[in-house]
């Protein structure tokens, strides 16, 4: 019955992911609110919810988690400013928004990998979880989006990243079924993803909602995706 549970709860993520990326592409002409959205959803999601989760896990003292933060987001950066040297001939932009969506996957995975370990741990858990992860699931396919279309992706390239995320929940899942990996190390990883997220919200698509269109609603639109993912990961706990 746990196992039907995780499963079902993965695939409501995978379907909010995909419905968050559509409505991405389908809002083009207010890109800039929607990049504003999900500068600050991105943004917020690293300081509410997977920072306090890594800290809550308590494998490590504070500084050591806080520490691999700030390793993400320097990893991060070093690979932004290696891609930019080189260039990747003409497309590095476009790699840096694969690397940025291939993020969002990979956070996914360990929502969907969440939620079964949760499950594992009891049920009452497992529910909490699980709203944490369908709450913000929704944002994490906007996010996917922006960052392809941001770096001068194709709508084509855009949704098969957002068909790769939208997929991550259930792999993450069915993987949590076979294994359970050390409390340590899930740690280490949420807290290195929250600086990944850092550097993406806070170097890339703030500054560009903000670079064509400096109005009062973008900043707006910035603080109102940071305040909905607040209040998700709140009425989650």
């Amino acid at each position: 019955m746990t196992a039907l549970w995780v499963m079902v709860i993965a695939a409501a993520a995978s379907a909010a992911t995909m419905l968050g990326g559509l409505a991405a592409l389908s809002l083009r002409e207010r890109l800039h609110l929607i990049l504003g959205f999900s500068a600050g959803a991105v943004i917020a999601v690293a300081f509410f919810d997977l920072l306090p989760e890594s800290l809550s896990l308590g494998a490590y003292p504070p500084r050591t988690v806080v520490a691999a933060a700030a390793s993400g987001f320097f990893l991060y950066l070093l690979f932004d400013r290696l891609v930019s040297l080189q260039g990747i001939g003409a497309n590095g932009g476009s790699w840096r928004g694969r690397i940025g969506a291939g993020s969002f996957s990979a956070h996914s995975l360990l929502d969907g990998f969440a939620i079964g370990i949760a499950f594992q741990a009891g049920q009452a858990i497992g529910f909490v979880v699980a709203t944490a992860v369908l709450v913000h699931d929704f944002s994490d396919g906007l996010n996917t989006v922006n960052v392809v279309v941001r770096n001068g992706g194709e709508r084509k390239t855009a949704l098969a990243w957002l068909v790769v995320d939208a997929l991550a929940p259930l792999v993450g899942a069915g993987l949590s079924l076979l294994i359970a990996p050390p409390r340590d190390i899930l740690g280490l990883l949420l807290a290195g993803f929250s600086g990944f997220f850092l550097y993406i919200g806070a170097s890339d698509l703030l500054p560009e909602s903000q670079r064509a269109f400096p109005r009062l609603w973008t900043t707006i639109a910035t603080l109102m995706g940071a305040g909905l993912l607040y209040l998700a990961t709140q009425l989650a706990l």
